[in-house]
């Protein structure tokens, strides 16, 4: 029976292992923005693989060039929501939920994260890329 139990205990701390590498469980791991791999154009990736980077422009400024950049790639904005310092946005395509915070830094400094879902599981991090990579276009058009 002691066996059982140990094997029960090994098993469950290995789904929730997996679990929470695949981002599916909050386990505090989101938190934690360490660098997994280098992408494209600077751009990082969290534990559970968000896409973010930190961009020298303004919430207000990275706010119209994620617009654009949705607009772009025919992706429509659903919910805006604002607060102290922060902005999220909530995007969708046929097959993916995106959801995109910029929060200030300072005044001027802005840090952009991009989580791209495709249904429970899976994240598509080239699109959450993709929408970082435009926005910096857009803001350097601007400049």
């Amino acid at each position: 029976m002691a066996n059982l139990f140990k094997i029960f205990i090994k098993l469950s701390t290995l789904l929730c292992l997996i679990l929470a590498l695949s981002g599916c469980a909050c386990m505090g791991l989101a938190v934690v923005p360490a660098t997994v791999s280098g992408g494209a154009a600077g751009v990082d990736y969290t534990f559970t693989n968000n896409a973010y980077k930190t961009i020298s422009s303004p919430v207000a400024d990275v706010e119209a060039a994620v617009y654009k950049a949705l607009k772009k790639m025919d992706i429509k904005e659903m919910k805006r929501k604002a607060g102290e310092g922060k902005v999220s946005v909530t995007a969708v395509t046929t097959n993916l939920d995106i959801y995109i915070d910029l929060e200030k830094v300072t005044p001027t400094v802005t840090n952009i994260e991009v989580n791209a879902k495709k249904g429970v599981f899976f994240k598509d991090k080239a699109t959450a890329t993709e929408i970082i990579v435009q926005t910096e276009k857009n803001l350097e058009v601007k400049k």
